[in-house]
């Protein structure tokens, strides 16, 4: 059962995931994990060691299966087997965060998922078969069912939630079957009396289980890429795995968050590049997996690949602060030629030119970007010729699957150009023209968003789309003309204010400034990036009609520079950065996502107590229906004995642990607590080491009227601290003392059928 639990949990992944080939790995790896647990049990391991030798286990399946035969013998690992471990697990992780969902379960995330599986049925093994607590063992399947929650609008799907719920159900019911019911031998199955009370509990923690993924999973918006105050930037720039697909979510957004401010030297106000996407596949763009160089950093950034000293450039210096982005990534105007001011280590890439960062984020960062500003010329461009670069022909692929309106289009529109910068002039016209419209709504109701090759194909047809279907479109359009394509997202250069601080115009970029453009690779200029999206951002210079502006002009309508300074950095210092402006925050919506958030931490923390007070409830119905006698009475007696601090040892007898409870305020000083204790611990002894008749007698005493007093003594002499800790945290849910005591199952203090009472035996 625990092999099904673990299973239904997965399938929660389900919209988040790409194919179905992806669970039977998981199959695989957890079935394996579960039985080889068994066959350690059953070898007489000792049970401490079990998780340990099941995790060597797992290691054992991970090299065979992905360790690509570095391993002795296929499944010893070696360094080179931990070496290449590293490397899928830093190729998954990027992966994740940078793909549409479903994901494409590529090597390195498919070695996460059988990782996660392997480790998640090594902890519910040993909780419900190693510790005996099958109820706990539920809490990490939570994990898979929590993740789509977090990434997909939708969260989990209904049918995945109903199914883990129904094989948690059963899993707990058979462990209540399995119990030794009252007058059979030890192990023979049967449940108890009061196996209907504890499918009931089971019920109940089941609901707070499902109640608190559903709440923790929705209180968090999906792909919230922001900083604390939630005013973020998509997913894309946090923990998300959709970045173009979130990207237009959060262009969608009614209001606004603030993503960053900044100043800048500038003659044109820069895109501030963020994540390179170069790759596609299936569905979607891809980052290339680059390995970060700790000798590349960011105090001197090398000139971009493909740059000729005979194209024109100047050096400008950008401030930038962050106010609501949380990423790795960092925003830059490119290409950078070095950055100061960083928290943090941070390294550059010198085929992407993506700034990230290994251990921090961009989350209240302050920083000096030093970069260039290219400017070819429209003669430059043309005669761009030769040979690409070996590192530049990946940038060249198309998928097989992708649809034939994609080259045709191409074909058509750049007819008669003259050369390649031609062709590409041509194309971002053609998106450009009448015959396009921007829109962000439109691929979401007609169901054909993000960039893949079959979206769009879909656009050219109905054009109508936003940045991301332009720039995808731009891209694949130049590829098929042969001429390398790569797509960069990050912001428009955002909004001027009125604040002038040394000379310089503050400028606010927000999450709608999120934008997407297309890069094309000219050989000696090196990535030119193109603006094919109508009503959005500036057309360079490079790329506008000749007849329409002088070189040099803005085009497109972009704000009017400011006059430069004689000293062109002048005043431009971070901690001018934020002078005469306040970074706005969205309270309503912190405090909202706070609460829902301690909400859900708050079922799970209950979890514990509601158990125990179940429990309690559960015995109380039994002797108070006079179908247990006083061994039960006494088992309540000791564990809230032991939930509030009083000692009980490993040899405790009940006379031993009644002279400890003896001595806690308010019961040794008060008569009647005494004598309650006194009668407990009388009709417990019987029960224990009297015969039938004895026993029987017993049985039918008041129990529970001296049991509440007795409970009530003992609360009222804990400290605050002590019966908090006994309501949150209650010992007697996990000690071993109790079952060395014989007082593991409450099922074996009941009375059976004939109305005999078996004294405990069973350990």
């Amino acid at each position: 059962m625990l092999l099904v639990l673990l299973l239904a949990g997965c399938t929660a992944l389900g919209p988040v995931l790409a194919g179905s080939a992806w669970w039977w790995v998981l199959l695989v790896v957890a079935g394996v994990v579960f039985a080889s647990a068994a066959g350690i049990r059953r070898a007489r391991a000792p049970v401490a060691l079990v998780p340990f030798l099941t995790a060597g286990v797992l290691v054992i399946l991970l090299t065979l299966l992905f360790g690509g035969g570095t391993g002795l013998l296929w499944l010893i690992p070696t360094g080179d087997t931990l070496s290449g471990f590293g490397d899928q697990a830093r190729a998954g992780i990027l992966s994740i965060q940078s793909q549409d969902t479903p994901a494409t379960v590529e090597g390195g995330i498919l070695f996460l998922l059988a990782v996660g599986v392997g480790v998640l049925a090594i902890l519910m093994d040993t909780l419900a078969i190693g510790l005996r607590w099958p109820a706990l063992a539920g809490i990490p399947v939570l994990v898979p069912v929590m993740v789509p929650g977090f990434v997909v609008t939708d969260g989990a799907d209904w049918t995945a939630l109903v199914a883990t719920t129904i094989a948690y159900l059963v899993l707990l019911r058979v462990e209540v079957h399995l119990r030794p019911a009252p007058g059979s031998e030890r192990g023979a199955p049967g449940g108890g009396p009061g196996s209907g009370v504890m499918m009931r509990s089971t019920v109940t923690i089941a609901a707070l289980g499902i109640i608190a993924a559903l709440v923790v999973s929705a209180s968090v918006p999906p792909n919230a890429g922001g900083g604390p105050n939630g005013s973020s930037a998509s997913g894309l720039f946090g923990s998300g795995i959709t970045p173009m697909i979130d990207l237009g979510q959060d262009l969608r957004r009614p209001k606004p968050g603030p993503a960053l401010h900044y100043r800048t030297t500038a003659t044109e106000q820069p895109y501030l590049a963020v994540l390179t996407l170069d790759d596609i596949r299936g569905t979607t763009w891809l980052p290339r997996a680059v390995a970060v160089d700790p000798d590349k950093t960011v105090a001197d950034i090398a000139d971009p690949p493909g740059l000729s000293d005979r194209v024109a450039r100047t050096t400008v210096t950008t401030v930038i602060g962050i106010d609501g982005l949380r990423t790795f990534r960092l925003p830059v105007p490119v290409p950078a030629k070095s950055v100061a001011g960083l928290t943090g280590d941070w390294f550059w890439s010198n085929s992407t030119r993506v700034i990230s960062s290994a251990g921090s984020n961009t989350w209240g960062q302050r920083y000096t970007v030093t970069s260039l500003e290219v400017q070819p010329t429209r003669e430059q461009l043309r005669e761009s010729g030769g040979r690409y670069p070996v590192g530049i022909e990946p940038s060249l692929g198309l998928p097989e699957d992708t649809p034939e309106i994609v080259g045709q289009t191409a074909r058509t529109v750049t007819a008669g150009a003259g050369s390649k910068y031609d062709a590409a002039v041509a194309l971002q016209d053609y998106l450009r023209g009448n015959d396009f419209s921007y829109d962000t709504e439109a691929p979401v109701e007609d169901d054909f968003d993000g960039g893949g090759a079959d979206v769009i194909g879909t656009f050219l047809e109905t054009k109508r789309g936003y940045c991301v279907h332009f720039s995808s479109a731009m891209a694949m359009m130049a590829r098929a003309l042969d001429i390398p394509s790569r797509i960069t997202l990050g912001y428009l250069p955002g909004t001027r204010t009125t604040t002038v601080i040394g000379g310089y115009n503050r400028y606010e970029v927000d999450s709608h400034d999120l934008h997407a453009w297309p890069e094309l690779y000219f050989v000696g200029i090196g990535w030119v990036p193109f603006e094919p999206t109508p009503g959005r951002g500036t057309v360079p210079d490079y790329a506008l009609p000749e007849s329409l502006t002088a070189p040099g002009q803005p085009a497109g309508g972009a704000a009017s520079p400011v006059a430069p300074l004689t000293d062109p950095t002048r005043g431009l210092t971070p901690e001018g950065l934020d002078a005469g402006a306040a970074a706005e925050e969205d309270a309503t919506g912190t405090l909202t996502r706070i609460s829902l958030v301690a909400g859900g931490l708050l079922v799970v923390l209950l979890i514990p107590a509601v158990w125990r007070r179940l429990r309690r409830q559960r015995r109380r119905a039994l002797l108070g229906a006079g179908r247990a006698d006083a061994s039960l009475a006494w088992r309540e007696l000791a564990d809230t004995a032991l939930d509030h601090g009083i000692a009980v040892a490993e040899t405790v007898t009940a006379r031993a642990l009644a002279a400890g409870i003896r001595e806690r305020p308010g019961v040794g000083d008060t008569p009647e607590v005494l004598e309650a204790l006194e009668r407990l611990l009388v009709a417990t002894e019987r029960i224990r080491y009297g015969r039938s008749a004895a026993a029987t007698e017993a049985g039918a005493a008041p129990l529970l009227a001296d049991l509440d007093v007795v409970l009530r003594a003992v609360r009222g002499g804990a400290s605050i601290l002590e019966r908090a800790r006994a309501l949150l945290v209650p010992t007697s849910l996990s000690s071993p003392i109790l079952r060395r005591m014989g007082l593991a199952r409450d099922a074996t203090y009941a009375q059976d059928g004939t109305g005999n009472v078996r004294t405990p035996t069973d350990a």
